[in-house]
């Protein structure tokens, strides 16, 4: 019987049993949501975004490549929300009929993050949060290597044009 690789934290799990995913699902949570925190700024959007990922991911659990698990989950979780964000971007009310929701402040990096486009900051997460390669991201995001380079480049950008973040926070790829 084979397992899953250790691609989430060590995880491992022999396939073809009822309690894989709850294995797998629980030793992958904390990575899981720090990336997904990183992709939304906040929290509590995040580990909903986790659940909703993982709630997906469960049902097709028999069906996932063993050798694939982690990277199959991080592309449900970034497609999850790039998806996500184009509803919410279609749906968004005015700000006057918001519904008041007490909300944590986001650290600064994070509210800095929020500049930047949908796919800038997943290529970006992806890049230099969670060190991917830029054959892998682009693998992930289903986009050339080109779009990746291109989108990182502009996400970066973006970062060093706002003096408040690279003060607190060195840019990949920043010159001195």
């Amino acid at each position: 019987m084979s397992a899953i690789p250790a691609g989430e934290g060590g995880v491992t799990a022999a396939p073809g049993r009822g309690g894989d995913f709850t294995t797998y699902a629980t030793a992958a949570w904390p990575r899981l949501v720090r990336t997904a925190h990183l992709l939304t700024g906040d929290l509590q959007e995040a580990e909903d975004l986790v659940l909703a990922t993982l709630a997906r991911v469960r049902t097709r659990w028999r069906r996932i490549p063993r050798d694939d698990v982690a990277f199959y989950v991080r592309r449900a979780l970034v497609e999850h929300h790039l998806g996500r964000t184009r509803r919410r971007r279609v749906t968004r009310l005015p700000a006057p009929f918001l519904p008041a929701r007490p909300r944590r402040p986001a650290p600064a990096a994070l509210a800095t993050l929020t500049v930047l486009t949908a796919r800038q900051r997943a290529v970006l997460v992806l890049r230099y949060g969670d060190g991917l390669s830029e054959a892998e991201t682009a693998q992930l995001l289903g986009c050339a290597g080109g779009t990746v380079r291109t989108l990182a480049r502009r996400g970066l950008e973006a970062l060093r044009a706002d003096p408040s973040f690279v003060l607190r926070h060195p840019v990949p790829g920043a010159r001195p």
